[in-house]
């Protein structure tokens, strides 16, 4: 029987594949979620460089007592993306979920990132 990380591998490959066959040579912005942190870095496409940065435990929510493990936290690093994307000069980006459902963290994030100007 297949473990829970495999599982999760298998899902997050798939995914990835299907992005890169559709994404048109778009940056991927993707976010990693876990107990506490929330990592969410916009990759520049042709290089696999991260072209803007954003995470919980940034200067940006340091004072706030925010831990980054709920909805809220997520949807100021999906602003705070959105604004260090199109000062790089990015419009257009392809959303990586991962192995994970589009609910919770992962929805604010995108939808944050969406409300502050990035197109995908």
């Amino acid at each position: 029987m297949a473990s829970q990380q495999g599982l999760q591998e298998r899902r997050r490959q798939r995914l990835r594949f299907q992005l890169r066959r559709k994404s048109g040579g778009r940056p991927r912005f993707w976010g990693v979620r876990c107990s506490h942190p929330l990592d969410a870095p916009l990759n520049a496409a042709a290089h696999g460089a991260t072209a803007a940065p954003a995470a919980t435990p940034g200067k940006e929510l340091r004072g706030s007592g925010n831990t980054g493990a709920n909805v809220d936290a997520a949807s100021v690093i999906g602003k705070l993306i959105a604004e260090r994307g199109l000062a790089a000069g990015v419009t257009a980006v392809v959303f990586d979920r991962g192995a994970y459902v589009y609910h919770g963290r992962v929805k604010a994030l995108a939808e944050a990132a969406r409300e502050g100007g990035l197109s995908f």
